[in-house]
């Protein structure tokens, strides 16, 4: 049996180069959950699903989900990345909206990501706008963490990601034997 895969789900690229960085860590395997069979993940031990939070959902989750029963002997984790920095609350809130069933007891981790108007297709680059405008609106004493990022971020190129946000996901795949600890 392989040791491990990395599927990702990446809209504007934060995801795959968190994946791209999980696979030179990991020597696991890399690949697209779009362009991924089934089958071409049976054989490995360990799963890491690695994808972006739009509109509260972790892109590339379904294929997971819709495969799961299958995986079930397997090693499975999920890294989540958002624009957002970390924030504790937040962060219950996407795992308790997406890890239900048979996906509960999955680990998530979460790594900030990026943001580029110029790459947003029209619809994301309209929807943000219209969010912004609402959250103007309030008064920036009382904005949660991911208003002020999106505040902060009107206008701007902003890449966060970093290596290091998959330090806890590396320490939990040492923990339980996805690969050997050093």
């Amino acid at each position: 049996m392989k040791k491990g895969i990395i599927l990702y789900r990446s809209k504007y690229g934060a995801a795959r180069k968190y994946a791209e960085w999980l696979r030179d860590m990991t020597d696991f395997s890399c690949a697209e959950t779009a362009k991924t069979a089934v089958s071409e993940v049976d054989p490995y031990e360990t799963v890491i699903l690695c994808g972006s939070i739009y509109a509260s959902g972790i892109a590339g989750l379904p294929f997971l989900k819709k495969n799961i029963g299958r995986w079930k002997e397997k090693k499975i984790a999920i890294f989540c990345v958002g624009a957002s920095p970390f924030d504790e609350k937040a962060f219950a809130e996407i795992k308790a909206r997406n890890l239900t069933g048979d996906l509960r007891e999955i680990p998530l981790f979460y790594g900030r990501g990026a943001w580029d108007e110029s790459k947003m297709k029209f619809m994301d680059r309209t929807m943000c706008k219209m969010l912004q405008k609402s959250v103007a609106k309030k008064d920036p004493d009382t904005y949660e963490p991911w208003m002020k990022a999106l505040m902060c971020a009107v206008g701007k190129n902003c890449d966060w990601t970093d290596p290091d946000y998959l330090t806890p996901l590396i320490d939990y795949l040492k923990q339980c034997g996805g690969i050997p600890a050093l």
